[in-house]
């Protein structure tokens, strides 16, 4: 555009002007021409090339359909290379398109999915297993961590499916035509787990499991209990009877959304979005298409290993979804979910790992955004959080359309070194956290108390807050803080830190250790479900932990069927809740227990 001097005839330049007028009137030309010239160059990133959405899935990915030569072989591979490989870089995600598969056996190692690609379990049959067992580590199913089995159906070989896991190891969205069995070859120890949204025809055989949550699913039986057996929305399910048997039986969960997954249609990849349901029981999908709705893949930015934490966020900014692919993304600043309703969507555990000390991500306080199936490992310089949903003061009504954070993991140590204050904290209100595992290492590399430092594992300050499958473990001083009003945590696992070096290294005031849970003393109504904490001092099996869990003793604050155990009486806790509850004694890992609070 060009620019002009005013006409020499104006009444603004009749006569001589002073020399200072004339200066005024030529810095203000000067600044006209400056910001018409400027309003032509391009400002850099803002016009950027635009972010292309969709593309491949790269290499890590596995697409089988039912003519696939030598599947098993393929499998085999994956499996030899990930069995053992806890703390390892691979990251593999297996995908079946529609269709039969016969004669197949699934073993998944560490950090390995497998999912179906149809609308529906039953569009994906194998006629065989999807195996988790604990052979490399001689027969112990506790450190079978960071896999998952979703949207299959499967015809067991021997009529049940071998499925002995522990934290982190989602089974979501599954038809087994036959039984499920919990525990390892040999019925060693196992310390699971979670199926969601489920249907297994015959029996649930937990054995050797200490505790397990089942949500919004359909069993054909369950024959025993351990410690801690919670069931929210599950036609079939065992009748309450907490504590003996350990049964937490919840007849609906009150809120809940199913997890996103990728599916095909036709030969195009789209994301499914299940719709919300309230008090929902029994599983989605067993009368006819679930209810929710699809995203084309272009409308994703599909997140290959070397991207940087600048494209994944011009990619947002962009208004695109991200879908990570597996592999591990190291970022050198936040990822910002600013948008409403997106979609940030993991496959084969892929593994974020802040840099310099930044927050891994971040999400404004918006309608409706979906976390789900990824890992965030905390890096050598200490992040002050690892997750944040919503800002700090967030205060917007999220209940018609509120935040999932789905299989959604945090680790502090065990790959290496890694510290962080508090792992995850959620400030939106309505937040649902549907399973996750967030874990300060207690074996693996860059381990020790002061090594993997990390004082707090979840903080909530949201209100109307919901978590279904809440397991956070070993950290410094609290593991779970809430402060929101009107939360509700049905079933909790916890272990408090191994690896404190005494007494005094956990004292907090007059009290003996942090508890596991605390609600704050500001909050006036609370609720919880099947609840344990663990201890295991085996550094100094002399500490005393006061309590696992602390509230206010407030008609609002509600608690049903907590415990609390000494493994092999090293350490010891004192109370259940507060000063409630008898102590835990001896070797003999009984738990005690406190049926209701107050």
């Amino acid at each position: 555009m060009p620019v002009h001097a005013p006409p020499t005839g104006s009444a603004a330049f009749r006569g001589a002007p002073s020399p200072s007028r004339r200066r005024g009137l030529a810095a203000t030309l000067a600044a006209t021409l400056a910001a018409t010239l400027l309003a032509f160059v391009p400002s850099g990133p803002a016009h950027a090339d635009p972010i292309e959405g969709g593309g491949d899935l790269g290499p890590n990915v596995i697409v089988f359909d039912p003519s696939t030569p030598d599947i098993q072989g393929r499998l085999d591979e994956v499996f030899k290379q990930q069995e053992s490989a806890q703390f390892g870089s691979g990251r593999y995600q297996f995908l079946f398109k529609p269709g039969t598969y016969n004669g197949l056996n699934a073993q998944l190692g560490f950090y390995t999915s497998v999912s179906g690609l149809g609308l529906s379990p039953d569009d994906v049959s194998i006629n065989g297993d999807v195996t988790v067992d604990a052979g490399w580590f001689n027969g112990n199913a506790t450190q079978n961590f960071w896999r998952s089995a979703e949207n299959l159906s499967l015809n067991p070989v021997n009529g049940t499916n071998r499925w002995a896991v522990s934290q982190a190891a989602p089974f979501r969205r599954m038809h087994v035509k036959g039984g499920l069995n919990l525990a390892p070859d040999g019925y060693g120890w196992a310390s699971g787990g979670y199926i969601a949204d489920s249907k297994i025809d015959g029996s649930v055989g937990p054995y050797s499991q200490q505790q397990w949550y089942t949500r919004d699913s359909q069993v054909g039986g369950w024959q025993n209990a351990v410690w801690n057996m919670t069931f929210s929305g599950v036609e079939g399910a065992p009748a309450q009877s907490f504590p003996d048997p350990p049964y937490t039986t919840l007849e609906t969960t009150p809120t809940s959304r199913e997890k996103p997954f990728l599916h095909l249609d036709g030969d195009a990849y789209k994301v499914f979005v299940p719709e919300k349901r309230t008090n929902a029981r029994g599983v989605t999908w067993d009368s006819g298409a679930p209810a929710g709705s699809s995203i084309d893949l272009d409308q994703f930015y599909v997140v290959k290993p070397g991207a940087t934490a600048q494209t994944i966020n011009a990619a947002l900014d962009q208004g695109l979804n991200l879908l990570f692919t597996p592999g591990v993304y190291h970022v050198d600043e936040t990822i910002e979910v600013n948008r409403a309703d997106t979609v940030v969507l993991g496959l084969g555990l892929a593994t974020i790992i802040p840099d310099n000390g930044v927050t891994a991500m971040k999400v404004a306080d918006v309608d409706g955004v979906k976390l789900a199936g990824f890992l965030i490992d905390a890096g050598p310089v200490n992040s002050e959080t690892l997750l944040e949903v919503g800002p700090e003061g967030s205060s917007a009504d999220h209940s018609a359309n509120p935040t999932t954070v789905q299989d959604v993991f945090i680790r502090i140590g065990g790959a290496g070194p890694g510290k962080a204050t508090t792992s995850m904290v959620v400030n939106s209100d309505d937040t649902i956290i549907d399973h996750t595992w967030v874990w300060r290492a207690d074996h693996g590399d860059g381990v020790g108390w002061e090594t993997n430092r990390a004082d707090f594992g979840v903080r909530v300050n949201g209100d109307d807050v919901l978590a279904t499958g809440l397991f956070v473990e070993h950290f410094n001083k609290y593991d779970v803080e809430w402060y929101g009003e009107r939360g509700r945590t049905i079933f909790f696992q916890n272990e408090k830190a191994y690896d404190a070096p005494n007494q005094a290294a956990i004292q907090n005031g007059d009290t003996k250790g942090y508890a596991a849970y605390r609600v704050d003393d500001s909050v006036e109504q609370h609720e919880g479900w099947g609840m344990g904490s663990y201890c295991y001092y085996n550094v100094d099996p002399t500490i005393q932990q006061h309590n696992g869990f602390q509230a206010p003793v407030k008609p609002g604050v509600r608690f049903h069927h907590l415990l609390v155990v000494s493994l092999g009486g090293q350490g010891q806790y004192e109370r259940v809740i507060n000063d409630t509850g008898g102590p835990t004694s001896g070797t003999s890992t009984v738990p005690s227990v406190v049926v209701q609070f107050p």
